[in-house]
């Protein structure tokens, strides 16, 4: 996608902004950051309603007692459906916004959240088939694919000195979607008791109303956002796409597996009840969630490259304390490391999302551009390459519930999972360092990428 600094085609119908130049000073002090903050904010309430949505089933799961005949590894393959599905709706997600115009997809995408959710207060009982469960857990996945759309959208809006703040904030506000959703589910069973799954779904249905009337209502299309399938065939092809598609499965493919298993994990591990499970769940994915924008900061001044580093080095660490707690069954270590872990992906979320559009700068830079032609080009492919790199890094999650699907089928207990994630993350230091930091390699474009760009050498440890 490409936001033009030309005028586009005028549109009619729904609020289109024609004129959109979030680079000029001028025009960003004048009107556009009032502008954009507003279309944040909205896109945020949206999103995290998305996440609620999409991770709906990791709190269903500790509703689902002797009577619904499902057992652990069942479990976890109900949440891993809906991790799939909501990894693959990033990617047709992602193009939508340039296709329907981000506030428009907005309203569409909110509005659709309404299918999974009636779907999942129908048939939330005890009797209903496996098969109905998994159909209706693979729809929850929608949500899932609000992230990539409204992260492209605000990528769009926002001038790249300031795209750390605001897109971690906009995946912040959005992951939010998913401690709240637990501790909901926490209220309802320390309330009304785990027989009532029902009070929580419902309570949703309102709020997806109220997101698409914000939507409608608040947001805007940016009419010299457009589909260019050339940016996407350029950024399929690019490295660094698949190289930071890799790495976000160590941050957010972490974040989002973990959200879906950990309840289910205390429960089948330490043997804690629903209430038990419910009321330590929230706590990581929310320190999580709230420490993105955090992590997004600290590359804007220090440098994404930087920052994932050493939050890959301290996810590493936290694992190793992970696995000696599992191993000596120690809850309180357990839960220490865990929540550890979630703090991290979440500065790791932050940061490697920065990376993204400064990596694609620098690249038209290295090209011979200059100016508002490099700011355009690093639009275009950041934001082709957006939803290809959070839909594969959603699939880290799929990955993270199958891996312990197996442990737990295997031993009975997590360890050898947390033992696999130890060994991916030391893997992600290396590939972090040797790419984007290691002296050795400091050049910003392949040999391939353009005849201009031979003897450029401008390192990416400021991305």
């Amino acid at each position: 996608m490409e936001a033009a600094t030309t005028p586009a085609r005028p549109r009619k119908g729904g609020r289109w902004i024609e004129r959109w130049e979030p680079e000029d000073e001028a025009f960003w002090r004048q009107s556009g950051e009032r502008i954009a903050r507003r279309n944040l904010i909205y896109s945020v309430f949206s999103e995290h309603i998305g996440f609620s949505i999409w991770t709906l089933w990791s709190v269903m799961v500790l509703f689902m007692g002797p009577g619904y005949g499902v057992d652990p590894a069942g479990k976890f393959f109900l949440i891993a459906m809906a991790t799939l599905v909501g990894a693959l709706a990033r990617i047709p997600y992602t193009f939508a916004v340039a296709r329907f115009g981000g506030r428009n997809w907005t309203v569409f995408s909110a509005l659709l959240l309404l299918v999974p959710t009636a779907a999942a207060l129908i048939v939330m009982e005890p009797g209903t088939s496996y098969t109905t469960f998994m159909v209706v857990a693979a729809l929850t996945g929608v949500g899932g694919g609000n992230f990539a759309s409204s992260m492209t959208n605000i990528n769009a809006f926002f001038p790249l000195r300031h795209k750390g703040w605001a897109l971690g904030l906009n995946a912040g506000g959005g992951n939010v979607g998913v401690p709240v959703l637990q501790l909901a589910g926490l209220l309802v069973i320390g309330t009304a008791g785990a027989g009532h799954p029902r009070i929580l779904i419902a309570a949703y249905l309102p709020l997806i109303v109220i997101a698409a009337a914000g939507a409608v209502w608040r947001m805007d299309n940016l009419a010299p956002v457009s589909n260019d399938t050339g940016a996407v065939k350029e950024s399929l092809r690019d490295r660094h796409t698949w190289i930071m598609a890799f790495l976000y499965i160590g941050t957010f493919g972490s974040f989002i597996g973990y959200s879906f298993a950990f309840g289910l994990v205390l429960q089948t591990q330490f043997g804690r009840t629903p209430l038990q499970a419910a009321s330590l769940t929230f706590i990581g994915p929310l320190l999580g969630s709230l420490i993105r924008p955090v992590g997004g900061r600290l590359a804007d001044r220090f440098g994404g490259a930087r920052i994932t580093l050493w939050t890959f080095v301290a996810m590493a660490a936290a694992t190793g304390l992970v696995v000696m707690a599992s191993v000596s069954e120690s809850l309180p270590v357990f839960l220490v490391g865990f929540i550890a872990l979630f703090v991290l992906t979440g500065i790791g979320n932050g940061s490697t999302y920065k990376m993204i559009p400064g990596i694609f700068q620098s690249k038209a830079l290295a090209k011979g551009l200059t100016g508002a032609a490099a700011d355009a080009d690093g639009r275009r492919l950041s934001g082709a390459s957006m939803g290809l790199i959070g839909s594969v890094g959603a699939l880290g999650g799929l990955g993270i519930n199958l891996v312990f699907r197996q442990a737990f089928m295997s031993s009975g207990t997590g360890t050898a999972a947390f033992v696999t994630f130890l060994g991916f993350y030391a893997v992600c230091c290396v590939v972090t360092w040797a790419v984007y930091l290691r002296r050795a390699a400091p050049t910003l474009s392949d040999p391939a990428d353009s005849p201009n760009a031979a003897g450029r050498q401008l390192g990416y440890a400021e991305v």
